[in-house]
C-alpha cells in the first residue's frame, strides 16, 4: 500500500512570537525534521506552509500555501496525496515524533481502520468545570480510564480522509472529522516526549532533549 504523508506547517506562531516550524533545531529546521521522519513511511510528503514562506522545502516533495484553518491547510495538502492508500498528517512543530510512531499508525490503517492516532492515558484527576462570572466552579469528575490525551502523526484512509474533508468541515483534528462520519478510529500508543513547540521554552527543551533519528 502507497503512502503519502501530509506536514501541516502554515501556522504564524502567533504565541511563539514567529513561525517556530522554521526554527532551528540541531542542524534542520523544526519543520525540516518533521518531513524526515515522516518521510520514514511516505513515498511522498507534502509540505503545507503559511502565504509569504521563502525558505527551500525543508525537504519535502511538494511545497503548497495553507488556508485561513487547520483543516484548510490538510485540503491543500490533499490536493497533492494522488492515488495513495494511506495518508498521514503530522503538525510540523511535533519534530520528536519518532519514526516508530509512524510506522504503528500506518499499520493500524493498514490493518483495517478508517484512521489511527496515537494516544496518552491521563495521570491526573480530570474535573469538568463551569464558570459562574468570574469563578470556576467544579461540576463533576471524569473518569479518566475513559480519556486519552492525542498526537500526530495520524494515519487515514486517504477514501475516508478525503470524504470526511469534501465539504470544508472544521475540527481541531482530522480524527474527529471521521468520528462525524462514523469511521473507525484506534488509538495506539503514543510518545511521551512528542512534545508539540507551542512556545519558546518548548524549543529549548527539545534542543535539549535531542532529535529522534
Amino acid at each position: 500500500m502507497s503512502v503519502a504523508a501530509v506536514v501541516v506547517a502554515g501556522g504564524r506562531g502567533v504565541r511563539f512570537g514567529g513561525p517556530k516550524q522554521f526554527a532551528s533545531l540541531g542542524e534542520e529546521s523544526v519543520a525540516a525534521i518533521s518531513v524526515r521522519h515522516a518521510r520514514s513511511v511516505a513515498q511522498t510528503v507534502i509540505l503545507v506552509v503559511p502565504a509569504g514562506y521563502s525558505g527551500s522545502g525543508e525537504g519535502a516533495d511538494v511545497v503548497t500555501e495553507g488556508g485561513a484553518s487547520r483543516a484548510a491547510s490538510v485540503r491543500a495538502g490533499l490536493a497533492y496525496v494522488g492515488e495513495a492508500d494511506v495518508v498521514v498528517v503530522h503538525d510540523a512543530a511535533r519534530p520528536l515524533a519518532r519514526p516508530e510512531l509512524f510506522r504503528a499508525v500506518v499499520a493500524a490503517v493498514r490493518d483495517g481502520a478508517d484512521a489511527a492516532v496515537p494516544g496518552l492515558p491521563i495521570t491526573d484527576t480530570v474535573k469538568r468545570v463551569r464558570w459562574v462570572q468570574s469563578t470556576c466552579v467544579v461540576e463533576d469528575t471524569v473518569a479518566r480510564e475513559e480519556l486519552v490525551t492525542v498526537q500526530t502523526p495520524q494515519a487515514f484512509s486517504r477514501v475516508a480522509l478525503q470524504t470526511a474533508h469534501a465539504h470544508d468541515a472544521e475540527a481541531t483534528d482530522d480524527a474527529a472529522l471521521i468520528e462525524r462520519a462514523g469511521g473507525r478510529v484506534v488509538v495506539v500508543a503514543g510518545q511521551r516526549d512528542n512534545l508539540k513547540i507551542t512556545e519558546p521554552a518548548d524549543l529549548e527543551w527539545a534542543r535539549s532533549a535531542g532529535v529522534a533519528s
